[in-house]
């Protein structure tokens, strides 16, 4: 069984995002999509971590927040947090489909 530490540590980046987002801002709704998304990526992390082909929550977790946060960092232009978080998990996207692609499927 191999650990995914990129899933945890992707997971670790939401959620401390919107605990940082309510502290700076006393924004509670960044810090409740923090939290729900940061739960759901780690949630996916672990799934992975006990089957590498179980990818689809942290597929799907990371896919809405590249489309999320992608398009809250095309209208600001604001790298720090829309922009960071849409990159990483644009970046996780690809980890996990080409982990998808590349492993063989069970029939």
């Amino acid at each position: 069984m191999s650990v995914d530490w990129v899933g945890y540590g992707y997971a670790a980046l939401i959620a401390s995002g919107g605990v940082v987002g309510y502290v700076k801002a006393g924004s509670v709704p960044s810090l409740a999509a923090g939290l729900l998304f940061g739960g759901l990526a780690g949630f996916g992390a672990y799934q992975v971590s006990n089957d590498p082909n179980n990818v689809w929550v942290s597929l799907a977790t990371s896919a809405a927040l590249t489309g999320i946060m992608g398009k809250r960092f095309y209208g600001s232009r604001k790298f720090i947090p829309a922009g960071l978080i849409a990159g990483t998990s644009l970046l996780m996207v690809a980890k996990l489909s080409l982990a998808l692609l590349q492993k063989p499927q069970e029939s």
